[in-house]
């Protein structure tokens, strides 16, 4: 059925980016490392650099620029203490697993990485050196931890896995020609996590950061300007830099409305709010300077998420939102996510992927899969699903699965263990907790990847999952059209949409013709502008400079932020507008919000 084109162009901004301090200027060309050796110099005598890199960082293009840049100094690749590959690839294999998308996340330190014997000789090369010396690569503030200057080497996950696509191998690993998948799988599980742990307290030192995601041009600011930057971050909304990708059941919705680039066939995914994968873009007002938006996390846990939240989950953030268009493409893989004990026991996450879909747009043939039919025959389904999988029939998903009408702005709760997948024709922003890699895959509708490979399936790993008791009747009480409205004032609506009981998220929707009050009790907010054109976020107190979003962006409120509230701005005054703002349910201050009209938890 052809789908009507009802959507307009929003102004979304694909590069949204947050002020450095004033005098905080970025440097490129020579300037970085003009700066890198005036402080070197400034130390005394046979100073000592370390430039740490985050592992998928060019190193051979760095090295170049720092032997060009820093004449007078002895370059030396600390990588080169690193344990053999192959013994690497060993010792991790218990996290890597044979399977190719799934492993056990890491609690390894860098030191793992490597020889014990090598690191001793290159330590007794640098203090027996007779000149000033520059230490580089992955590992080289563990190397050598007393260093007159410390650089950090940042670089996106994002830019990583186009890197591995463009045949780039593991840390130290020959594995170029891999299967994405598994060189994805074993960052996510293994290299990123060492890597981030081992960043952690660098951020807090580092005189310098450089920003290597342009491996030609690299740029640079001072680490005092860096953590100005991320603590004025933390007393304003913002918005991290979104990511799109096509898919094979991928659309055409974000490419109208998002202004993408013609070029690709669809757009499948895009991340816009996820600050452990997605970028924070940092300006001077003539440039950017990229770094990952988890450094917001680690450096400013309690601000950003609140007392109560990184009390329950340490320094990550927990929420996630991104779209899934399947506007004039096809089914997402039917699947289900794993429950709470499995996760944790199979690949060592504390919690799990719960989630939702609330539609931005559907055509009038949508559809939602959720939910098991009334009275299904459990195994003749377990049959059917291992015929499908041996390419013997096509899975007969209508006969097992429900299919709910699907409408614009519909809310369908998705607690882990529910089968569940998009239909075509939909543009879905999917409000979930961050885990994102723990998909089930049962049925993908006979197609295979747009690398012309048979996307993973994980039929066992689903029926351990499977909560076959969660029917028809059970679907539709707990998981379909749970709107409750909590809340009104002059010229708005606070509705509540979910999630289940199950979950830990709360969402609230709020409709607005005026000012609605919001307040962050004392936890991060995430919010999506889910219709009107333009809406500005203001302080009541004027505690920060007001923050206009637009259709279809999604947006951070730290916890510190307190009170603020959203109006129609622009091109939008006088229209109906909509917000949807999600939280970690149970974490939020008992304090009332200004309108607030009953108790309960708060908008």
């Amino acid at each position: 059925m052809p789908v009507p084109d009802r959507t307009y162009v929003s102004s979304y901004d694909q590069s949204p980016a947050v002020n450095l301090p004033a005098g905080e200027l970025i440097a490129r060309g020579r300037e970085p490392w003009k700066r890198i050796a005036d402080a070197a110099q400034s130390r005394g005598a046979l100073p000592t650099v370390v430039i740490d890199t985050y592992p998928g960082a060019d190193l051979d293009a760095l090295i170049a620029q720092a032997q060009e840049g820093l004449p007078d100094f002895d370059v030396i690749n600390c990588e080169s203490a690193a344990i053999g590959g192959a013994e690497l690839t060993a010792w991790m294999q218990d996290n890597l697993t044979d399977d190719r998308v799934f492993g056990v996340l890491s609690h390894a330190t860098i030191d793992a990485f490597y020889d014990d014997a090598a690191i001793a000789a290159l330590r007794r090369a640098i203090r027996e050196r007779e000149r000033g010396v520059v230490l580089i690569g992955w590992g080289a503030a563990m190397v050598q931890p007393a260093a007159d200057v410390l650089v950090l080497g940042e670089l996106a996950r994002w830019e990583i896995q186009l890197r591995y696509r463009a045949g780039m191998a593991n840390w130290h690993a020959a594995n170029g020609d891999e299967d994405t998948l598994r060189k994805i799988k074993r960052g996510y599980f293994v290299e990123w996590r060492v890597a981030d742990r081992h960043k952690r307290p660098l951020l807090e030192t580092a005189d310098f950061v450089l920003d290597l995601n342009r491996s030609n041009e690299p740029a640079l600011i001072s680490g005092q300007g860096l953590r100005g930057a991320l603590t004025s971050v933390t007393t304003r909304p913002f918005r991290v830099v979104p990511y799109f990708d096509p898919g094979v059941w991928g659309g055409q919705w974000m490419k109208r409305v998002c202004g993408l680039p013609d070029g690709t066939p669809n757009y499948a995914w895009s991340f816009d709010g996820v600050p452990e994968e997605n970028s924070l873009l940092l300006t001077d007002g003539a440039s950017t300077f990229e770094i990952p938006s988890i450094d917001l996390v680690f450096l400013h846990p309690k601000e950003l998420l609140g007392e109560r939240t990184h009390a329950r989950f340490g320094a990550e953030f927990p929420i996630r939102f991104d779209f899934l268009d399947t506007m004039e493409g096809g089914n997402l893989s039917l699947q289900v996510h794993p429950l709470t004990d499995y996760i944790r026991d199979k690949f060592g996450m504390s919690y799990t992927q719960d989630e939702s879909y609330y539609l931005l747009d559907a055509s009038d043939d949508a559809v939602v899969y959720l939910g098991l039919k009334t009275g299904i025959d459990r195994g003749r389904m377990t049959q059917d699903l291992v015929a499908a999988q041996a390419g013997e029939i096509s899975f007969p998903a209508d006969r097992y699965v429900n299919e709910w009408p699907a409408r614009k702005h519909d809310h369908f709760a998705i607690p882990a263990g529910t089968v569940h997948c998009s239909g075509s024709n939909s543009m879905v922003l999917e409000i979930s907790a961050t885990p994102y890699i723990f998909t089930f895959k049962m049925w993908d509708w006979d197609r295979v990847g747009l690398d012309g490979v048979p996307r993973p399936i994980h039929i066992e790993h689903a029926l351990e999952n499977i909560q076959w008791d969660r029917d028809t009747e059970w679907t539709k009480r707990n998981l379909v059209g749970q709107v409750q409205q909590i809340a009104s004032g002059t010229g708005w609506v606070e509705e509540r949409t979910g999630l289940h009981e199950l979950e830990f998220i709360e969402v609230r929707r709020h409709w607005f013709t005026g000012t609605t009050p919001h307040n962050t009790n004392g936890t991060v907010n995430v919010l999506n502008l889910v219709e009107g054109v333009e809406a500005i976020v203001e302080s009541p107190v004027g505690a920060f400079t007001p923050f206009v979003v637009h259709y279809a962006e999604t947006f951070i409120v730290p916890a510190r932020v307190g009170e603020y509230t959203i109006r129609p701005f622009g091109r939008g005054e006088g229209k109906r507008h909509g917000t949807v703002k999600a939280f970690v349910r149970g974490t939020e201050r008992n304090l009332c919000t200004p309108g607030q009209s009953e108790p309960g938890p708060k908008a």
